[in-house]
């Protein structure tokens, strides 16, 4: 009995000693940029764009998380009330990542903006999605990099592992003349936080002809998994930001998923698993004056992953309306719409919008 308890107690010394060792090597990597930084320039193989988006131009934009390519229609995810935390096998993450190419290609979009496009990230089998994604001229803003990401129920069964993974905007045939990454406050203290999203604004500053004005694109993928004070915090900083770009003239666009519901969303799409995820509330008296949400509620734009989709099954299938775009009072919007993609490649659907300048 005493030579038992021995092993035992030297099997849970390893164990204890494996764990500081992967915190600190983690505390030592963790990803913490400067507040402002330069965005990563995607490698697209199309001519750099040069042109300056014309006065009063009409433009046809996407935004779409598109999920890294690994929670399709086939897929759950832990977080959400399911067992997985990541697509079975590569050949599934190609085959997402097929029909998001697809989707993006067959748009002819002006501008695209998308969110979790992972780099060599074990969960996506280390492709690159962000040069298999981009058209022509892309940026990239990184918001999620560590080296090793535990199961939150098994630890190391089943782990995420290797994570880097960002959002990225396509500007099609429009120079940006500038392009930065604005970090967003982090709401999770140390030891939570090396393992967590470094959340940030993607902004492209791109130059209208004939004008010294700009439209400022902004891209966005806001708290998920909080207590609620991040997406707050996140949202005030993007409100502020928004108007301060606006008062210098420019128009601004900003579009993502916001992980909270659009108002009457509620409505639409009553929450029935409270015990899963539940998203917070965008409210109208948050927007700068003059600025408008834009989104549609006649088709959800996300589900919850707490099992494979299953359009049938009513029960125990929750959706919600998250995604969207915030608009200034000088971009007049022509259309907006939810693609009912019955999220085959994405446990989110895309949201295009038509707009015109001034």
């Amino acid at each position: 009995m005493k030579k038992f308890f021995k092993i035992l107690g030297l099997l849970v010394l390893v164990i204890v000693l494996a764990l500081a060792a992967l915190i600190g090597v983690l505390s030592a990597t963790e990803y913490n940029p400067a507040p402002v930084v330069e965005a990563e320039t995607v490698e697209a193989g199309a001519a750099a764009a040069t042109a300056p988006i014309p006065q009063g131009a009409e433009l046809k934009l996407l935004s779409w998380n598109i999920g890294y390519a690994g929670l399709g229609k086939g897929s759950d995810f832990v977080l959400d009330g399911g067992t997985h935390m990541r697509a079975a096998d590569k050949d599934t993450v190609e085959k997402y990542l097929a029909g998001i190419a697809e989707t993006i290609r067959g748009g002819e979009y002006d501008l695209v903006l998308l969110q979790e496009v992972d780099q060599n990230s074990s969960r996506t089998y280390k492709i690159k999605e962000d040069t298999a994604l981009a058209v022509n001229a892309a940026y990239f803003a990184k918001n999620y990099s560590c080296l090793y990401v535990p199961n939150p129920n098994t630890y190391f069964i089943d782990p995420f592992g290797r994570i880097n993974s960002g959002l990225m905007t396509d500007t099609g045939l429009f120079t940006s003349e500038r392009a930065e990454r604005q970090a967003l406050p982090c709401p999770f203290s140390w030891p939570l936080r090396i393992v967590n999203l470094k959340r940030c604004l993607l902004v492209n500053y791109m130059p209208i002809e004939g004008s010294d004005k700009q439209l400022v694109l902004v891209n966005l993928h806001l708290e998920a998994y909080d207590d609620g004070e991040g997406k707050i915090a996140q949202t005030k900083q993007l409100m502020d930001f928004l108007a301060q770009e606006y008062q210098k003239g420019n128009y601004v666009i900003a579009a993502g998923d916001f992980n909270q519901v659009f108002p009457g969303a509620l409505e639409a799409y009553p929450n029935t698993h409270p015990e899963n995820w539940i998203p917070g509330m965008l409210e109208e008296s948050s927007l700068p004056e003059g600025f408008s949400y834009v989104y549609d509620l006649a088709v959800p734009s996300c589900r919850l992953l707490n099992q494979p989709y299953d359009p049938s099954d009513t029960v125990n299938t929750q959706h919600y309306v998250i995604d969207g775009y915030i608009v200034s009072p000088n971009v007049t919007v022509e259309a907006v719409e939810t693609l009912d993609l019955g999220f085959e490649n994405s446990d989110h659907n895309p949201v295009e919008l038509a707009v015109r300048l001034g």
